[in-house]
């Protein structure tokens, strides 16, 4: 199957999502599971050594600014040994960051990009697609300031895809697929502005 990204925002609205079973592979399939994780914001999780490593202030977070490289990254680096991120994906998903529904958080050490995570926005949920890391904890900073910057424009779940047990440090939570489609139903069809900064220290949120 060939992608568009009016496909792609057609199978979101479903609580459906795309997948290649490689990077070479040229086609894609819809993926549409029976049990989903999700986040709600308000319960957002951030681990008293994530805190920790936030307080260092090592890194430099910026917002939208390397989505391809990004997305790329999370497709194809050299701790990453396969994907499901195929050229039709970052093709298409590079087309709806350029519309302003697909974003970026980006990771920064030293000028060098060495975490971060794309996903796009559906309503009031952000669905998250991929993230990498190429240093210890990149990508988890990289999440904590995601859920900041949701919060600041009034977002509602962060959408994990699958449940993991990485991304139950966050707060995600298995919910069945009919429980998921209410929570589409409810808050995918809102107007929600991602904003262009958060207006707290990161920490202040949680």
């Amino acid at each position: 199957m060939f992608l568009s990204p009016e496909i792609i925002l057609e199978g979101y609205n479903k609580g459906l999502f795309p997948m290649a079973d490689s990077f070479n592979d040229p086609f894609v399939y819809w993926v549409d599971p029976e049990e989903r994780g999700i986040i709600k914001l308000n319960e957002f999780k951030v681990s008293r050594n994530l805190k920790k490593e936030l307080k260092k202030n090592n890194f430099k977070i910026k917002v939208n600014k390397n989505f391809e490289k990004t997305i790329n990254l999370c497709a194809r680096n050299l701790y990453r040994k396969s994907t499901w991120i195929n050229n039709q994906i970052i093709e298409n998903y590079t087309k709806l960051f350029k519309i302003g529904i697909a974003k970026s958080i980006e990771c920064f050490e030293n000028d060098k990009l060495i975490g971060g995570l794309y996903g796009l926005i559906i309503g009031r949920i952000f669905c998250g697609e991929s993230m990498f890391s190429i240093k210890k904890n990149a990508s988890k900073i990289s999440m904590v300031y995601l859920a900041a910057y949701l919060k600041e424009g009034g977002f509602k779940y962060i959408d994990t895809q699958f449940y993991s047990e990485h991304l139950k440090q966050f707060g995600t939570k298995k919910i069945e697929k009919q429980r998921y489609l209410e929570i589409l139903s409810l808050h995918g069809k809102t107007d929600t502005v991602f904003p262009e900064k958060i207006k707290k220290n990161v920490l202040e949120y949680f």
